[in-house]
C-alpha cells in the first residue's frame, strides 16, 4: 500500500474512544452498586473476566430439571446475550483495564438461564426463570431482576402466569426491570407488558455527551395490559461497550483486527497479518504484499464484528438499556437498601430527562438521568436510610 491505512471502528466520532456507561451518563455518584443482588434473566451466560468474581450461582433452567451450580458447565450460541447484558449491568471492565466498566462494578449477579435445548425462548422457557426466582429470592437476597428476552403474544390477561410471576416479585420487593422490544412497535408481550415492572425502552446517544446529538431508538412503546403507558424510561441502547464471547469466530479474528485499530506504522501492520493471517483465513501470498483490496476487506471485518479493541465490540438494543437501568437502581439501593419498587420506579421517572427529539409514548418520562436520581435519594426525607 503506498500510503499507510487508517484502520477505524464504525461507530460516531470514530477518531475518539468509545464512552463506557459511566461517561455516556456523566455518573459521578461515587457509588458502585456493591452489597446488591441483580439477577440476570436470559438466554445464555459466558463467566467472562469483567463479571467472574462477583457471579453467586449460575442457574441453568433450560429443561424443567433446574441445576444450580457455581460454574458454567456448557456454552453455546445463547451465551453472547447474556454476556453482553450481565457484563453492561454488572461487568468492572477488567478486560479493558477498568475502560468498560457498568455502573455497578461491585454488585453481587446471579445468572439464570432460560433458553430450551433448542436454543430458543419462548414465554414457557421464561416461567420457569421465574418460578425459581419466586422460590428462591429471599435464598439468595436477590434485590433486581433484569428481564433482556420477551414472550411470544399480546395479551391483555392479567392472569397470565408471566404477568402473576412479575406482580409476585414485585409484591415480595424485588424490582423488575425489562426490556421494551426492538421492533418499533405500538405492542408489549409478557413480561413486557407487566404493569408492575419497571419497562426500558432506548435512545442513540450517537456516542456523545450532547443532548443534541440524541435521537429515538426503535424501541417498543404502547400500553400495558391494564392500559398504564410504557416504557417508563429509556436509556442508552446504541454503541454501547460489550466483552465478545470468547471461543468464537469473532474473538479469533478480533485478537489480529483489533491490533490494526492501534497498529502505529505499516511494517507492524504487516508484521501483524503475518502472524495473524491463518486466524484470519487469509492467503500467506496476500498478506506478504498488501494492497488496497486487503484493507479494504480487514476493514469490513472490523466494521462487521463491530469491534471496538481486541476484546470489546460495540452492541444496540433496549435488551442493553435495561441492564443499564438495573445497574442504576443498584446504585439507589446501594444508598437506602429500604426503598420499594414503586418508590424506584417514581424516583426514576420524577428525575429523568425528557427529550425534544423523541414522541412522548416513545420516551415515557424520558431518559435515565443517574446522577440526579441519586441526589433526589440523597436529600428526600422519605427516602434517605433512619
Amino acid at each position: 500500500m503506498s500510503e499507510q491505512p487508517q484502520f477505524e471502528t464504525n461507530h460516531p466520532n470514530n477518531h475518539q474512544l468509545l464512552l463506557s456507561v459511566p461517561q455516556r451518563l456523566n455518573a459521578n455518584t461515587g457509588l458502585t452498586g456493591q452489597g446488591i443482588v441483580i439477577a440476570y434473566l436470559d438466554a445464555g451466560f459466558y463467566m467472562h473476566h469483567d463479571i467472574r468474581k462477583r457471579v453467586l450461582l449460575h442457574v441453568d433452567a433450560t429443561t424443567n430439571a433446574i441445576n444450580e451450580s457455581n460454574e458454567i458447565e456448557h456454552t453455546d450460541a445463547t451465551s453472547w446475550h447474556g454476556l453482553m447484558v450481565s457484563a453492561i449491568g454488572s461487568g468492572d471492565g477488567f478486560a479493558s483495564g477498568g475502560l468498560y466498566t457498568s455502573l455497578a462494578p461491585e454488585s453481587d449477579i446471579i445468572l439464570i438461564k432460560v433458553s430450551n435445548p433448542r436454543m430458543q425462548v419462548k414465554e414457557k422457557d421464561i416461567l420457569r426463570g421465574f418460578v425459581w426466582l419466586l422460590e428462591n429470592h429471599h435464598r439468595y437476597g436477590i434485590d433486581i431482576v433484569n428481564v433482556s428476552v420477551g414472550g411470544d403474544v399480546v395479551t391483555d390477561d392479567p392472569d397470565h402466569p408471566l404477568h402473576q410471576s412479575v406482580r409476585a416479585l414485585v409484591d415480595s420487593g424485588v424490582t423488575v426491570v425489562i426490556a421494551a422490544g426492538n421492533h418499533g412497535a405500538q405492542r408489549f408481550v409478557p413480561p413486557a407488558s407487566s404493569p408492575e415492572a419497571i419497562i426500558v425502552g432506548g435512545y442513540n446517544d450517537n456516542n456523545s455527551n450532547n443532548p443534541d446529538d440524541w435521537h429515538a431508538y426503535h424501541s417498543n412503546y404502547g400500553m400495558a395490559y391494564d392500559g398504564t403507558p410504557k416504557p417508563d424510561i429509556i436509556a442508552p441502547a446504541h454503541w454501547i461497550p460489550s466483552p465478545i464471547l470468547p471461543k468464537t469466530i469473532v474473538e479469533k479474528e478480533a485478537k489480529w483486527l483489533g491490533g490494526l485499530l492501534d497498529r502505529t506504522d505499516n511494517s507492524a501492520l504487516k508484521d501483524l497479518l503475518k502472524k495473524g493471517f491463518k486466524d484470519l483465513n487469509l492467503a500467506q501470498k496476500k498478506v506478504e504484499k498488501p494492497d488496497e483490496d486487503l484493507y479494504r476487506e480487514l476493514q469490513g471485518r472490523i466494521y462487521a464484528h463491530k469491534l471496538i479493541s481486541k476484546f470489546y465490540q460495540h452492541v444496540d438494543g433496549t435488551s442493553v438499556a435495561a441492564p443499564i437501568v438495573s445497574s442504576a437502581i443498584a446504585q439507589l439501593l446501594q444508598l437506602n437498601p429500604m426503598l420499594t419498587p414503586a418508590q424506584i420506579r417514581d424516583i426514576l421517572k420524577e428525575t429523568a430527562r425528557p427529550l425534544t427529539t423523541i414522541s412522548g409514548e416513545q420516551q415515557g418520562a424520558g431518559c435515565l438521568d443517574i446522577n440526579h436520581a441519586v441526589a433526589h435519594v440523597r436529600q428526600s426525607p422519605s427516602y434517605s436510610m433512619k
